[in-house]
């Protein structure tokens, strides 16, 4: 029965269409076909908007999955732009600074040693290596002209120093060159004399096991006067030399590695005669944050 209803409704509905066109083309001789046309189209087009307006409102309120994948891909496009622009220039590094390690035998060993900024500490030390470009610095040396390993710096870090020196000789500022690179070698030796004099766990907070001290880097240089008798000790940082230097160092590319108030952070004691090369740029970054070398690394952004 309904089928039938259904059937019928839909022969009635064409049978008006057949009476309105046939009613359309009578008027059409009377009034032209522009009138006919917009007629028409007011007849039969509001249905067909109704419809297509209610597909566009589907459209808006039920967006493709294509678009939602877009505009998610916009988002975290413009969230990695913030995040870069968030980040200064000065603390933005190139990967090749970074430490590239390997472990060996339950330590971490450095395999980019000739990186300027190589980060050298208790976590991360040195294989079988030594520099390729050390040269000898123009600077006065506390064991005068003696052709001794220590008296060799990395070629950068070597000039660099001689300007250092020269600069706080103007300042009335007089520097003696204690110690430069020393090899593997030389730094068990050093360690084993420090163990038999003061036992090991005082002698581990103040010279760092063979592979892991900066002066295998061939770029830390400890540094005294004769005001200090040469000595290289706490007192040299209440020094006029000691005082130049922790306030200078940093325009020549050099930095107190180990300050008074950083321990607990580079793990070893305050050494106001310290000062390890990282180029100026770090440098100035270091000072001006008031970091250590450790904390430099946890700041800059890998690029």
């Amino acid at each position: 029965m309904i089928k039938c209803q259904k059937n019928n409704n839909e022969k009635l509905g064409e049978n008006m269409k057949k009476i309105i066109l046939v009613t359309a083309a009578a008027l059409l001789i009377l009034t032209g076909c522009g009138s006919i046309q917009e007629w028409s189209q007011d007849l039969f087009g509001e249905k067909q908007k109704e419809e297509m307006s209610g597909k566009n409102n589907d459209s808006n309120q039920q967006p493709s999955e294509h678009t939602e994948d877009a505009n998610q891909h916009s988002d975290e496009s413009k969230d990695a732009e913030t995040s870069e622009e968030s980040v200064p220039p000065e603390l933005q590094l190139e990967s090749q600074y970074f430490n590239e390690v390997k472990l060996v035998d339950g330590k971490q060993v450095i395999q980019n040693p000739d990186n300027l900024l190589a980060l050298v500490n208790k976590e991360y030390a040195f294989g079988d290596y030594k520099p390729d470009d050390l040269t000898r610095p123009n600077v006065p040396f506390v064991f005068g002209n003696q052709e001794i390993e220590k008296a060799y710096l990395r070629k950068e870090a070597a000039q660099q120093l001689e300007r250092l020196f020269a600069d706080a000789e103007a300042d009335e500022v007089y520097l003696t060159a204690i110690s430069g690179y020393r090899s593997y070698e030389y730094q068990e030796m050093l360690l084993e004399r420090e163990i038999s004099q003061f036992g090991e766990e005082k002698a581990v907070m103040a010279v760092a096991p063979p592979g892991q001290s900066e002066h295998q880097s061939g770029l830390a240089i400890d540094i005294s006067s004769k005001s200090n008798d040469f000595q290289v000790n706490i007192e040299f940082g209440d020094t006029k030399e000691g005082k130049w230097l922790e306030e200078n160092a940093h325009e020549y590319g050099f930095i107190l590695r180990y300050p008074e108030d950083k321990v607990e952070v580079t793990q070893y004691q305050y050494e106001p005669w310290h000062f390890r090369y990282v180029g100026q740029e770090a440098a100035n970054v270091i000072k001006k944050n008031d970091w250590t070398l450790e904390e430099y690394f946890k700041n800059v952004k890998e690029i």
